[in-house]
C-alpha cells in the first residue's frame, strides 16, 4: 500500500506546487513522473533494505535464483526512477518500468495466493487494482514522451 500512497502524495504535491505558483515546476505529466520516480525509489530500495526477504519469498519457485532476481529488479527500479526524470531517457525508462510491472505481476499473484504478506493491500484484488494504477502512471509518461517524439519527427 505504501507505494500507492507515495505515488499519489508526490504527484498531488507537485500538482499543488504548480497550482500555488511555483512556475519553475513543469506542468503535468512532470507531476506523474515525480510520483513514479518517488515510488520506484521506495520500492527499489525495499529490494535491499527492510523487505528483501519478503520480496525473495514472493518470487515463484519456477524462477531460479530469487535473490539475484530481487537484486536485479531493485537496481532496475532505481535506474528507472532516475531515468524517468530525465527528458532524454524518460520514454525508455517509463517503458521499461511498465514492462517490469507487467513481468513482476505473477510474483504478486503468487504472494497473494500463498499469503506471504497477509495485510489487506496484499490480497489479490487490491494488488491488482494498485498494479493498474501503477501501470496507468508509467503509461502516462510513455504516451506523453512518445507524442513528443512523434511531433518532433513530423508524424
Amino acid at each position: 500500500m505504501a507505494p500507492l500512497v507515495i505515488l499519489v502524495v508526490v504527484t498531488l504535491a507537485l500538482v499543488g506546487l504548480r497550482a500555488a505558483g511555483v512556475t519553475r515546476l513543469p506542468a503535468w505529466p512532470f507531476a506523474v513522473q515525480g510520483g513514479v520516480a518517488a515510488m520506484f525509489v521506495a520500492t527499489g530500495l525495499a529490494h535491499f533494505i527492510g523487505m528483501r526477504e519478503e520480496l525473495i519469498a514472493m518470487v515463484p519457485p519456477a524462477i531460479p535464483a530469487p535473490g539475484l532476481v530481487v537484486t536485479v529488479t531493485g537496481v532496475l527500479e532505481l535506474l528507472g526512477a532516475v531515468g524517468v526524470l530525465w527528458r532524454r531517457t524518460a520514454l525508455w525508462a517509463a517503458a521499461g518500468l511498465t514492462l517490469m510491472l507487467i513481468g513482476m505481476f505473477p510474483a504478486n499473484v503468487y504472494a497473494a495466493q500463498q499469503g506471504i504478506s497477509p495485510s489487506f493491500g496484499d490480497a489479490l484484488l487490491p494488488r491488482t487494482l494498485m498494479q493498474i494504477v501503477f501501470l496507468a502512471a508509467t503509461v502516462t509518461v510513455v504516451v506523453h514522451y512518445a507524442r513528443r517524439v512523434e511531433v518532433r519527427s513530423g508524424h
